[in-house]
């Protein structure tokens, strides 16, 4: 199921969540569900820089310590963009940050990602849990699905970002790539329609996203970024019933060009996992 526009709901309850966007797919901007995190109004450049300035990230072949970045961050414009993307796993940098994003959204009845029979090993190449730093003239021109057909989540928690997203039923217009059919190679804001002609039919949807919003949407939602204005923003990937096999299945095949046995292992549990998930999702 697609949708012409995307709703901004407050006050929605879990029920109605499920009900109304996760069950029939749809994207959807929450304005109140993260009111209580202490990261809004905690998490700022200056916090990265005064508390963690010294650590470094490489991108796109330079390494910048989080200082460095932040006065780039600060200074970007259109003309001269800071590097991007610059996102940071938070498991891996700062693990102690992840009490400043709770109480978590869950996208679905149960918690598929922390659930206690997951183990870490099934997710090790992806990134739960990411700040996305960036500033103005920053932008991800290619969209892409998610890695793994996982579902996204993200919350703003300083300044803005622009969200391009089109709907799963107009991915004949995107010319998914061959080697990869979860990434476009279209360079949205400057597209060769002579290569891809077809692209002058796609409909994108664009939203700002405003501090303290979440935006929810489901795997096979094409999309990408862009940013104006100075901006961070935390992204956590999401699993329920309904892109369970999808992953299960993209992880088996990245596993089965590297370790055949881990990937064996990978689908055989998971596939039990996955049933015992159902159950779980059926007494919900």
């Amino acid at each position: 199921m697609t949708t012409s526009s995307i709703d901004r709901r407050e006050k929605l309850s879990r029920k109605e969540l499920i009900k109304e966007y996760i069950e029939p797919e749809l994207p959807v901007i929450i304005t109140d569900a993260v009111n209580n995190w202490p990261a809004l109004g905690t998490i700022t450049p200056e916090f990265f820089k005064n508390k963690y300035g010294h650590f470094t990230k490489e991108v796109k072949g330079v390494t910048y310590t989080f200082a460095e970045f932040i006065d780039l961050m600060l200074s970007s414009s259109a003309e001269r963009p800071c590097p991007y993307p610059f996102n940071l796993n938070i498991d891996n940098y700062f693990p102690e940050l992840r009490k400043l994003i709770k109480p978590e959204i869950v996208y679905g009845k149960i918690d598929r990602v922390n659930h206690p029979l997951m183990p870490r090993f099934m997710m090790n190449h992806t990134e739960p849990y990411e700040f996305f730093l960036g500033g103005a003239g920053s932008a991800f021109p290619f969209l892409h699905i998610d890695e793994l057909y996982l579902h996204n989540q993200a919350t703003q928690l300083y300044g803005q970002k622009d969200f391009i997203l089109f709907s799963p039923d107009q991915v004949d217009y995107l010319y998914p790539t061959n080697e990869n059919p979860k990434v476009s190679p279209i360079n949205i804001f400057n597209p060769d329609y002579d290569k891809y002609p077809l692209f002058k039919e796609a409909r994108p949807l664009r939203i700002t996203l405003k501090k303290g919003e979440t935006l929810l949407f489901p795997t096979g939602w094409w999309h990408t970024t862009q940013s104006f204005v100075p901006s961070i923003s935390v992204g956590r990937i999401q699993l329920n019933g309904s892109n369970w096999n999808k992953y299960l299945h993209d992880e088996y095949r990245y596993w089965k060009k590297r370790a055949p046995l881990k990937a064996a292992i990978i689908l055989a549990y998971g596939t039990a996992l996955g049933k015992v998930m159902d159950l779980q999702d059926a007494f919900v």
